[in-house]
Formats: structure tokens, sequence, C-alpha cells
């Protein structure tokens, strides 16, 4: 019987050992370890086929199958620790398996690469953490949900070009938030879904001559698309690591935008919220100080996630098929990503509850007559006036309000004659903020009206997805 540990990819071929700088280099066990449940799993189902297709005994099987639970269970508790001289986890888990139940554990890797073993572990890892993120995601969409019900009817100043625009209310503007965070969620498990295929089978490149079931290794690791189609590029493939990294990019870029106007929002000038202290630091210098730290941070963790996508498809370009050692490099990346992702998403509920609105400011910066021009447009529109037309003879209301360093709210008869005769101050009404928002209540639309319909639309989708908005 042999014995020792394996050799793991240089095999019998070497009598030399990696010169000492080669095997640093080489190395993927400081960052492969969060594979371990995947590599057992994989392990476990990649026996119970062996001895279903009679390759090995039932009895080498489950002898395999209680090993590797074991060995799992000592790495987690550390009682056994990872052995850097091994280079990764698949090699520690295998020798650690060998001394336990001896033989049996070397019929493991019958008809298996190593390729399509981390592709698969690979694979499972990034679609179980796929879904954790869109666990996180709805829990963030309900925190959100929440506060937007509580302002369905706030008023503030929407903005372009960080100018203020139009009256807007505090719930729609937040549901927006939510729109954003809905579509990572969808990009989530659309990914997810297509890394649902399992490469296992595929071998180093070309499969094996060996009467494996590829099919019911699939089924058993909860591969939903069956088997891969392609060994070449299934040992290679890194489309799904990219596609999820870029979900998580994303969804960092929409939190840094909720980020970054916290930290406008609560600055003095603007005085919109001011966030619990438990998203807050102080100064080392000045005692006054409450700086929106967290907001910060959601602010700059979008150019981690950036970099780790950018990182990704760097990888994979150019290499030709089939695997590539390259490809080792495509792990850091991917974790990188999703406990970026996972951090912020962490972070996002707790900011939302404790954020201390002050309607009282958001309805005074509303109450701008400047924000009601288009409504005023709207208005002469709605007296037959072509919409051109319309917005010239309000231009040059504001510009006379201006002139006269007054508000479009306080212009008189004669200034309104002296822009257009055939204006009244009746027209005026449209500059009410609460009348202006209300009448937009078309669908997706801030008025009031529209925020419940569409709070009720996101409510439903929730508790569908098992969540009490």
């Amino acid at each position: 019987m042999a014995s020792g540990k394996t050799s793991g990819g240089r095999g019998a071929r070497f009598a030399a050992a990696l010169d000492p700088a080669a095997a640093a280099l080489n190395a993927s066990s400081g960052f492969d370890h969060r594979l371990l449940n995947d590599d057992v799993r994989g392990s476990q189902a990649h026996a119970r086929m062996l001895a279903a297709r009679g390759l090995i005994s039932a009895a080498d099987a489950d002898a395999i199958v209680k090993g590797l639970a074991q060995v799992e269970q000592e790495f987690i508790s550390h009682t056994r620790e990872l052995d850097p001289a091994l280079e990764d986890i698949h090699m520690n888990v295998e020798n650690r398996l060998i001394e336990l139940i001896g033989e049996p554990a070397r019929r493991l890797h019958t008809a298996r690469s190593r390729n399509d073993q981390v592709a698969t572990d690979m694979r499972l890892y990034a679609r179980r953490s796929a879904l954790e993120l869109v666990a996180q995601i709805d829990r963030s969409r309900v925190a959100l949900l929440r506060r937007a019900r509580e302002h369905a009817t706030t008023l503030m100043p929407g903005y372009t070009h960080l100018q203020r625009a139009q009256v807007v209310t505090l719930g729609h503007h937040l549901l927006a938030y939510a729109e954003m965070l809905g579509r990572d969620r969808g990009r989530l498990i659309d990914a997810e879904r297509r890394a649902a295929e399992s490469p296992l089978g595929s071998g180093a490149l070309a499969g094996t001559g060996l009467p494996i079931d590829r099919a019911a290794t699939a089924a058993a690791l909860g591969f939903g698309g069956g088997p891969t189609h392609n060994s070449l590029d299934a040992v290679s493939d890194r489309d799904f690591a990219a596609e999820i990294a870029f979900a998580c990019a994303l969804t960092c870029v929409h939190l840094s935008r909720l980020g970054e106007e916290l930290v406008l929002w609560s600055t003095t000038e603007f005085g919109f919220v001011r966030l619990g202290e438990g998203y807050c630091s102080g100064s080392s210098l000045m005692p006054q100080k409450r700086n929106p730290d967290i907001a910060e941070l959601l602010r700059g963790k979008p150019a981690r996630a950036i970099g780790d996508v950018v990182a990704l498809l760097t990888i994979s370009k150019g290499l030709a098929l089939a695997y590539n050692k390259d490809l080792q490099e495509s792990q850091e990346p991917l974790y990188d990503a999703i406990d970026t992702a996972r951090l912020a998403l962490g972070v996002l509920p707790g900011l939302i509850e404790t954020l201390e609105f002050d309607a009282t400011r958001l309805r005074a910066a509303a109450d701008d007559p400047a924000l009601g021009a288009t409504d005023l447009a709207e208005e002469l529109v709605r007296g037959g006036m072509p919409f051109r037309t319309a917005h010239e003879v309000v231009g040059r209301l504001v510009r006379h309000a201006e002139e006269k360093k007054t508000s479009l709210r306080d212009l008189d008869a004669d200034d309104l004659r002296a822009v257009d005769a055939a204006l009244s101050p009746k027209i005026l009404q449209a500059l009410d903020p609460a009348r202006a928002v209300a009448a937009r209540s078309l669908i997706g639309g801030p008025a009031p009206a529209a925020v419940e319909q569409e709070l009720a639309r996101l409510e439903a989708e929730l508790r569908a997805a098992g969540h009490q908005p």
C-alpha cells in the first residue's frame, strides 16, 4: 500500500521539490481555504457517484464520505491547521483524509482533476454567496420601504446637476434606491443561474474514459443546469466569477450614490438628515465633529470591487484553451468583490433605520418657488398654450422675477402682463409645491398616491420572497 503525502500536480515526474520562492508564489491555501465546505461536498458527491458506477466499493465510498466530514470539522475547529507546504485546500483535505482512512482515500481522485475540482468548488462558493447577497439586498430594501412609507408625503427638492429642479417626496427618493437594489438582486440571481452547471467530470481538459455519471453529481450538488457541455470550456471558464463580481461592483456603486447623498444632506448647509451615532465618528482634534464615516466608506468601497472586475477580466483575457495557472488568480478578486458587497450591504439596513430626517427643513427647501417653473409651464399648457411657447413664457417670468429680486410666487398682475398680456395671477396657484407634486401621480411618479402604489407593489414582492416589510 502506498503511503505518505500525495504530491499534488507534480506527481512522480519530478525528483526535486519546488524552489521555496516558487512554492510561495504557487501556493493558494492562504485564500482558497474558504472553499473547504464546497471541496468536501464536491468530493463526497464524487465518491458516491464512483461507488454507484462500480468504480470504487460502497465501503470505500462510505469511508471517504465519513472521513471527509471529519476532516472538514477538524479544519473548522482548528484542531488541525492548514499546511502551507501542501499548496492548496484541496491537497490539505486529501492528505488528511489519507492519514485518517488510508488506501480508500487514494481512490477519491479517480476520474477527476484538480482543474474540474477547483472549477466546481468555485461555482458552488460563488452561487451560495450570490444568494446570500440577494438576502442582504432584500433586508436593505425592507429598510428603505419602511422609511419610504413613513415619508410618503414628505416634500423635498429633487435635483438635476445638483441644482434644485422640481418638488418630489422623500418616499419617492428613497424608493429610487430600492429600485437600484432590485436590479442588483436580479443580476445576482441571473449570474447564479448561469453558474448552475457542473464542471465536475471534465477532468484536466478532456474528461475521462471511465464510465462516470456527470448528471448524478450535478444533481447531487444542486446544479440545476446539469453538467457543462464542453470540457475545454468548463475547466477554463471564469465568466461566472466576473459576472458575480460585476454585480457586486454595481451594487456597491449604487450604495455609493446613497452614501454621497447622506454626506451632502448631513452637512450644515443642507441639514436634511442626521446620521445615527452608531454610524458616525468624531475627530481626534475637533470635539464638535460628527463625521459621516460610514456613508463615506459606502462611497469609497466601489473602488475595490471595480478593481476586482478589471482583474478578473484581465486574467482571462488572451488565455489559450484550456486550463492555465493564471486562473488561480481569479479566486482572490471574486472573494474580495463578494466580501466588499457583503460588508456594505451588512451595514445598510441599520444605517437607513437610524436616519433622522428633518421634515421641516426638507419642506422649507421644497417651498422654493423656482421649483414650480415646470408646473407653471404645464398650467399654461392646460390653458391651450403650446409647450415650447409656455416654456419661453415661464423663462421670461423667471428672468423678470430675478431682475426685480423677487420670487415667481410674488409677481403681481402687472408683472405677468408685462411678460405676456394673456397671463393672469390665477396661474400662480401652480407654484404650490403640494399641489404640484400631487399632480404627478402617474405610474412611477413622486406623488403620494403613486408612492403608495409603489409601496404596495414592493411590499408584495418582498413578502413573496419571505420577508416582512
